[in-house]
């Protein structure tokens, strides 16, 4: 044990302890607080005495904003990386589709048949064999012949091949 006495602290006024406790929520309120960090910085900077007195403060905000600035970054590297994910997986297949029906309904058109054949025609033909049908088909004309199979090249070629029709048919008819 010494035998000088513990030296007696001074009084503070009211003012003076909330200050204190302000400044130490500061110290907490800046790591999480963007604003406070900001306003807090924009204080320490306009007085450099303050901010003699308070460094630590002065870093923790400087740090505060620092570590915000990397998760900006961070989040925009990560909003790319998402949307060139979501480009590849959902636009450009569908951009592809796109692309290939075109292409498919094309080639399915090149693939239909040129000509669709007369259901009529070979029972025509079968008639035309009989005797009565064939004599009552005499009396009308020339024998009429079946129209071949149209290319479908041009509209001259598809009324060239369409069968004509005399009067006598229309009227028989």
């Amino acid at each position: 044990m010494s035998p000088e006495k513990p030296r007696p602290r001074a009084k503070r006024s009211g003012v003076e302890s909330e200050e204190e406790r302000a400044w130490v929520t500061f110290y907490r309120r800046v790591g999480h607080d963007l604003a406070i960090a900001t306003e807090v910085l924009a204080q320490l900077e306009a007085d450099p005495e303050m901010k003699r007195a308070h460094l630590a403060l002065y870093l923790c905000c400087k740090e505060s904003l620092r570590l915000h600035k990397a998760r900006l970054a961070r989040n925009k590297r990560i909003g790319q990386f998402v949307r060139w994910l979501c480009h590849g997986l959902f636009v450009r297949p569908a951009q592809a589709l796109r692309h290939a029906g075109r292409q498919g309904s094309d080639l399915a058109v090149e693939c239909l048949p040129e000509t669709v054949k007369e259901p009529a025609a070979p029972q025509v033909r079968q008639l035309m064999r009989e005797p009565e049908f064939a004599q009552a088909a005499s009396a009308f004309g020339p024998p009429a012949t079946l129209p071949t199979a149209p290319t479908g090249d041009t509209d001259a070629e598809l009324a060239a091949s369409a069968p004509s029709r005399t009067k006598a048919s229309r009227s028989a008819a």
